[in-house]
């Protein structure tokens, strides 16, 4: 089976991409499957363009993909663990809200027996009251504008986010959730850089390339 290459590159260079591939392999053939526009040369170079967003619609594939990758769009941001969590909106690549919090959640213990039992408890209720703290502040941040949202950005611990995801408070996210999912990104502390960090991480277009393709140079994203 061969092996594919996978760089990241950022929208805003997507297109200058593109048309390095085409100088490079000439006549590429571009067709659209489920979640990808493959671009294969007679050459025998193949490149699979992943977005985000998913597979641009018919017709102009390479364009349509390019002005998916680059429309500005309003997302918002939720990451979560145990002993922080970072919310936020974001108009194009600006962070325009924000809040962090940090919270006190014991670590896991050795000790057995009746001692473990109520460590783990008060463990229990450190991490509930966190989230707590957490939903509170996404229903705050996000909820009065999720109609105007094109996304959620998720990250951090996957049971932490579905915890959260999941009180009340934050019934009418789920509209927006269902509409566009993004990949769940993960981090180990969230914080404000760490917040700002996250967008263009989940916002970078996936390139899988076969070993015709990867010439000089094509293993750098920022071709």
């Amino acid at each position: 089976m061969t092996e594919l290459h996978r760089v990241r590159v950022d929208p805003g260079r997507l297109e200058r991409w593109l048309a390095g591939f085409a100088l490079r392999h000439p006549e590429p053939t571009v067709t659209l499957s489920a979640d990808s526009v493959e671009l294969a040369s007679p050459d025998g170079a193949r490149a699979w363009v992943r977005s985000p967003w998913g597979a641009p619609p018919p017709g102009e594939l390479l364009a349509g993909l390019v002005a998916q990758a680059t429309r500005p769009r309003r997302i918002g941001a939720l990451l979560v663990r145990r002993n922080s969590h970072a919310v936020g909106i974001f108009d194009g690549a600006e962070l325009v809200r924000h809040r962090v919090g940090r919270h006190y959640v014991q670590g896991k213990t050795k000790a057995g027996g009746w001692s473990q039992q109520r460590y783990a408890r008060r463990r229990g209720n450190q991490a509930t009251r966190a989230f707590d703290r957490a939903a509170a502040d996404a229903a705050e941040i996000l909820v009065p504008v999720a109609d105007t949202l094109d996304a959620v950005l998720l990250g951090g611990d996957t049971q932490a986010v579905r915890t959260v995801l999941a009180d009340l408070a934050l019934a009418d996210l789920q509209p927006v959730l269902n509409r566009h999912q993004l990949q769940l990104l993960p981090v180990a502390d969230p914080n404000l850089q760490v917040l700002r960090d996250a967008l263009p991480r989940v916002l970078s277009v996936t390139i899988e390339l076969n070993p015709e393709a990867r010439g000089a140079g094509w293993g750098r994203a920022d071709q």
